[in-house]
């Protein structure tokens, strides 16, 4: 099942149960910090974005589902980063790659590249 709530989506991709709301503070502020960061490459709204608990959800992001969908995931692999750590260094540089080309992707669509 995938929420439409930003902090019940990141936590169950992070396989976190939604009940479970132990750690939702230090979750919020990476997830704050990726929304600072996708706002710095120019994406999303004009006075950036942030969340305070799970009734904040993707569409008072941004309604358009392809900038949804890539936030989506470029946050959920920030916040693993940060919070969540893989062991192996082979599994953390890939998704380290994998953040710098959502962060270039993000970029191109603040400048509009894949606009019709």
């Amino acid at each position: 099942m995938t929420s439409d709530s930003v902090l019940l989506s990141i936590k169950s991709m992070l396989g976190i149960d939604a009940d479970m709301n132990a750690f939702d503070f230090e979750i919020i502020q990476h997830v704050n910090a990726a929304f600072t960061t996708i706002h710095q490459l120019g994406v999303g709204p004009i006075e950036g974005f942030s969340i305070t608990n799970e009734n904040d959800d993707w569409s008072d992001f941004s309604s358009d589902p392809k900038l949804v969908n890539l936030a989506r995931s470029y946050i959920y692999k920030k916040v693993r980063l940060a919070f969540d750590p893989p062991t192996n260094s082979f599994l953390n540089t890939s998704i380290e790659n994998q953040i710098k080309e959502d962060e270039f992707r993000l970029n191109m669509y603040g400048e509009g590249a894949f606009d019709g």
